[in-house]
């Protein structure tokens, strides 16, 4: 009788670097759009009359290459389950923003044994980075600076 082995897994780092790599991009267009490099940066998520709440983005560090970020999502008026909240490390050498930490509390591991004591897959560190990805195209298509938060010119 076969003995059947259950294969290791192996992450697909060429997936998980273009993931950080388009992250980093969208990072940085949404900052652009929420007031530049501040510390921090609001911005609210609307279709028309569909207001889908405001998001809000946190330099938590910096150093000369890299930062981390707190981005989440502060009110949403009852549309999700529970609000985005996300720390996302950026290497700005590298061009690359990877997910270091959910909720502020659970670091997020590379590689995970199957079953475990949390139940998280073994390319959770992927999918959340993918999460990621869908959540900032999300913002980039419906966010925008409230009115009463853009400087208008003064008329003479």
């Amino acid at each position: 009788m076969p003995v059947w082995r259950k294969k290791a897994y192996v992450p697909d780092l060429r997936r998980f670097g273009a993931l950080c790599e388009a992250n980093y991009g969208r990072i940085r267009r949404l900052r652009l759009l929420a007031e530049g490099r501040t510390e921090v940066a609001e911005f609210e998520l609307q279709d028309g009359e569909a207001y889908f709440g405001r998001v809000r983005i946190e330099q938590l560090q910096q150093s000369r290459f890299t930062e981390t970020l707190l981005l989440e999502q502060v009110h949403n008026a009852g549309r999700w389950l529970n609000n985005p909240q996300l720390t996302v490390r950026v290497y700005h050498d590298a061009g690359l923003a990877e997910v270091i930490s959910c909720y502020r509390n659970r670091r997020i591991e590379a590689i995970n044994d199957y079953p475990n004591r949390f139940m998280h897959h073994p390319d959770e560190k992927t999918q959340v980075n993918a999460f990621l990805a869908d959540w900032l195209s999300f913002c980039l298509r419906f966010g925008h600076v409230p009115a009463e938060r853009i400087a208008w010119p003064v008329a003479e």
